[in-house]
């Protein structure tokens, strides 16, 4: 067993339909992400709209998150930035406010915009000074690749990386070769994109998975069974839910959290910022009809 496993999925920011940031709504999905028995929240991801955030929203969201969950489960910050000294003063904010850990992306701004794998390792460094656990994410948003010597390298050299979050395509080969070159230096090998390869992942040796908030009650299972060697349950839980984490992952992205936690009572708007459309209607009809048989937490939780 590793020390970091279980499901850890982002929070969404819920905003007014007028745009403004539903403080409030905030709070209540992290009760209900609480009562979904996640092990931990990340906050300010991609799939929290991080994007379409100010930074005076982001502090406000980090220190309301923070407050708020205080302490009932480890909580997640993340601070991806292209200037390494933006992303240290989200560091240093975070394990202010008692973060337990904060993700990274690699440097990188726009499509051209990319740091070396000598300044990549450079801005995990500093942050690695600041003395707050790391989970780095590899994603293809950031057009970075990260070789599995480097990732190995930081984990080797950086005492606070300690976490890895793989969403690259074929993430179980590259789960796989991470593992067998950093051995105990991988402390926790996460999965991503909505659990979608998370079977395969578990195969390679991944301990733990970030995926929406959408239904981390109905992905946890397949998570224990797996790591506790149940493989047949294991197998045939994520068969059950397979279809709805397809539909998510391939028709709606991070808008398929909002629209359930609206429907169930959580949020009052699944609003998404300009130029975010709203899912068209036959598309969230079809993903909620996908997710009424499996009866998960959020889809009733304020009801």
């Amino acid at each position: 067993m590793k020390k970091y496993s279980g499901i850890w999925p982002v929070a969404p920011t819920p905003f007014h339909p007028n745009g403004e940031v539903d403080y409030d709504g905030m709070k209540r999905v992290l009760n209900c992400m609480i009562d979904q028995g996640v092990d931990g929240i990340c906050i300010l991801a991609n799939f929290s709209e991080q994007f379409l955030i100010t930074d005076a929203e982001r502090e406000a969201l980090s220190r309301l998150s923070l407050e708020h969950v205080a302490g009932r489960v480890p909580v997640i910050v993340t601070i991806s930035h292209y200037a390494t000294h933006i992303v240290l003063q989200r560091a240093r904010l975070s394990k202010e406010l008692g973060a337990a850990m904060v993700m990274m992306m690699p440097p990188y701004h726009g499509a051209l915009l990319k740091g070396t794998p000598d300044q990549t390792f450079e801005q995990f460094t500093k942050v690695g000074e600041v003395g707050i656990p790391i989970m780095i994410q590899d994603a293809p948003l950031s057009g970075v690749e990260l070789s599995v010597p480097l990732l190995v390298r930081m984990a080797h050299e950086i005492e606070m990386v300690k976490l890895f979050k793989i969403e690259c395509p074929q993430a179980a080969n590259k789960l796989r070769a991470l593992l067998e070159q950093g051995g105990e230096a991988i402390e926790g090998p996460f999965d991503g994109e909505e659990a979608i390869t998370l079977i395969a992942d578990l195969q390679a040796g991944a301990s733990g998975s970030m995926t929406s908030a959408m239904i981390p009650d109905q992905i946890k299972p397949v998570i224990e069974h797996f790591l506790a060697g149940r493989t047949d349950q294991a197998a045939s839980t994520y068969a059950r839910v397979l279809p709805a984490i397809n539909f998510e992952n391939r028709q709606c992205g991070f808008r398929a959290t909002k629209v359930v936690m609206e429907e169930g009572g959580v949020i009052q708007s699944s609003f998404c910022r300009h130029p975010i459309p709203s899912l068209h209607p036959q598309t969230k009809a079809g993903l909620l009809e996908l997710l009424k048989p499996l009866n998960p937490v959020a889809l009733n939780w304020g009801k």
